[in-house]
């Protein structure tokens, strides 16, 4: 009995942790006493289809095109929240960065 409590009381508390966070757009960081409301990162998304690339969620950052060897090869200002971007460079593998994400991809 004790055990089945256990378990109960530990599914539930995590279920109530679940669907508090789900609920709120903004999550509570506690720093040194202090409580600060810190927005939740935006979802962004990189696609590739030939040499077009398909950015979302990243309205005013900009698109890094670097090659594997660390030089960066181009960069773009992502105007709207969603945009086809054209890259005009030759075929080859690279690393996309729009802000903290990142992608590599394959260039045909």
């Amino acid at each position: 009995m004790r055990k089945r409590l256990l378990i109960f009381s530990g599914l539930f508390s995590m279920m109530l942790a679940v669907s508090v966070q789900a609920a709120s757009p903004m999550v509570m960081s506690m720093e040194m006493g202090i409580a600060e409301q810190v927005e939740q990162e935006k979802t962004i998304t990189i696609s590739v289809e030939g040499n077009v690339v398909n950015v979302t969620g990243a309205s005013g950052m900009v698109l890094e095109v670097i090659s594997l060897t660390g030089r960066q090869v181009a960069n773009y200002k992502v105007e709207g929240p969603a945009q086809r971007i054209d890259l005009n460079i030759p075929k080859g593998c690279y690393i996309l960065k729009v802000g903290k994400v990142v992608r590599k991809v394959t260039i045909r």
